[in-house]
């Protein structure tokens, strides 16, 4: 299933602090050729509350609104595949971001629902809950898995991937800092998905540095889309930005 409008497109990071600087950064973008949805963050969500989000957004389009709890998927099952899921959904939210740090049974809860038939009605998963998700596994900054200082095992981020398209998903972040990690994710999972689409952020030379033509062609010919953040919302004129990020993807 496709989530978005378009093969290629901007998904602008709505992680500002106010609820006013929303409001100016969807006015300023949604009517763009080329913006496909809107991510928003934990900031936002435990400042306002996401149904006063998603109103927010929702009364300039009617684009996805993707949730990034920054990082969904790091509680133990129940949690992570039962009354959160359902408080996104009423809320207006329409696709989750899952990093499954907590491990498979996490992960699968958030997808498919509960392993338990005790918990069965109460942890039903992404699925059951009409919610779309969208799953990564390897993070933009550094010191992230074993090889690079981090904390998590070198094959941690690829069993999340591989993991996640087992269970149907068709939709994955993957570091728009890091293209050669993105090559290598889009050729092993391009082998376990039948048509696997990529997400990327950390685009922006003067913030997280990477490259939107490098990441675009790294997973070429999959549809993907770029996050971005500061790129967009801190720019001084934030139309004109948005713009000018579009105008590159219009030639894919």
């Amino acid at each position: 299933m496709d989530l978005f409008n378009l093969k290629y497109g901007i998904i602008p990071a709505c992680d500002v602090k106010l609820l006013d600087d929303l409001e100016d950064l969807v006015k300023s973008t949604c009517n763009i050729k080329g913006i496909v949805g809107y991510k928003v963050g934990a900031i936002l969500g435990l400042k306002y509350g996401l149904p006063a989000i998603v109103e927010t957004i929702s009364t300039y389009t009617n684009l996805p609104i993707i949730y990034d709890h920054q990082k969904f998927g790091t509680d133990i099952p129940d949690i992570c595949g039962g009354d959160m899921l359902e408080v996104l959904k009423e809320a207006g939210i329409n696709i989750v971001i899952i990093f499954p740090q907590a491990g498979p049974d996490t992960l699968k809860a958030a997808i498919v629902g509960s392993i338990d038939p005790k918990l069965k009605d109460t942890v039903k998963g992404c699925y059951k809950f009409g919610l779309s998700p969208i799953v990564g596994g390897e993070m933009t900054h550094n010191k992230y898995i074993e090889s690079d200082g981090g904390y998590l095992t070198n094959e941690a981020p690829e069993r999340m991937y591989l993991d996640a398209a087992k269970l149907g998903v068709e939709y994955f972040v993957v570091p728009g800092t890091k293209v050669e990690k993105m090559k290598k994710y889009r050729l092993m999972l391009s082998k376990a998905s039948k048509n696997p689409k990529f997400l990327f952020p950390g685009i922006g030379r003067d913030y997280q540095g990477g490259d939107i033509i490098e990441a675009f062609n790294a997973v070429k010919p999959f549809s993907s889309y770029a996050i971005v953040g500061r790129a967009i919302y801190a720019a001084d004129d934030i139309k004109e930005s948005t713009e000018r990020l579009c105008e590159v993807i219009r030639k894919f």
